[in-house]
């Protein structure tokens, strides 16, 4: 056994020890759906703070090589907290990621390992998201993943978006995923191409407005509201009522 399988196997120890009854936080009211998932409901925080103590305590020992090793065993733990832990560990290496790490990211969510919107959204905050603002040329491939089978792969082809939207990056690339997966029938999707929506809204409000008025019958009304949120309450009310229009103008 190596040293990262043994760490891997106290770490698992650990969460376990320190799980609370589910009467003081139960996780499972936010994940219905997922009967497979498993609880410990530990918390976000702890989970931050034993991250922070692996990797303090391996010092300049770890490498980015570590790291993923590290996750690779977590994140095909049923239980959410054990695969938070892997995915906290292996983002403090961020300054690390290089391309290659990318279809392995991938890997887990077509494998079903973040079979979850917390995980799932977790690899795409804190790994893909900093690593296509490294290498911003990678977020062209992530059109490709909004047509795939895999509903978690769907997802990330969007939430993984979000942080390069936030800089001001990427805005085609985030209206071109958005418009493939309108179809989408998933609310989880349909979600989360809304959070992407109001992203990029925030950075070009005037932009979104357009394109809500060219394609909003064609767009989930989930979808919608989601991505008008930080309008006025005035213009959430009109774009509400044009989307409704069956014309499609054209959008530029």
């Amino acid at each position: 056994m190596t040293s990262v399988e043994r760490l891997a196997r106290l770490a698992r120890r650990q969460i376990k020890g320190l799980s609370r009854p589910a009467g003081e936080f139960d996780a499972r009211r936010y994940f219905r759906g997922t009967p497979d998932l498993g609880f410990y409901n530990v918390g976000t925080q702890t989970i931050r703070q034993l991250a922070r103590a692996i990797v303090g305590d391996k010092g300049g020992g770890w490498t980015i090589d570590h790291a993923q090793a590290f996750a690779e065993l977590l994140i095909a733990d049923r239980y959410l907290d054990v695969k938070g832990l892997g995915v906290e560990v292996l983002a403090r290496y961020r300054r690390a990621f290089t391309r290659p790490l990318l279809p392995l990211w991938k890997r887990w969510l077509a494998q079903n390992h973040a079979a979850n919107w917390a995980t799932t959204d977790a690899i795409c905050g804190m790994l893909i998201g900093p690593l296509l603002l490294a290498e911003p040329t990678l977020v062209e491939g992530l059109r490709t993943w909004a047509r795939s089978r895999n509903m978690w792969v769907r997802r990330a082809s969007a939430v993984s978006l979000i942080l390069p939207v936030r800089r001001g990056l990427a805005l085609n690339s985030a209206y071109d995923v958005a418009r493939t997966l309108h179809a989408d029938r998933q609310d989880l999707i349909q979600k989360a191409v809304g959070w992407l929506l109001r992203e990029a809204g925030k950075v070009d409000p005037a932009r979104l407005d357009r394109y809500l008025r060219a394609y909003g019958p064609t767009i989930p009304r989930t979808t919608v509201r989601y991505a008008i949120e930080r309008f006025s309450l005035g213009k959430r009310r009109e774009l509400l009522a044009v989307t409704l229009v069956t014309k499609l103008p054209l959008f530029r």
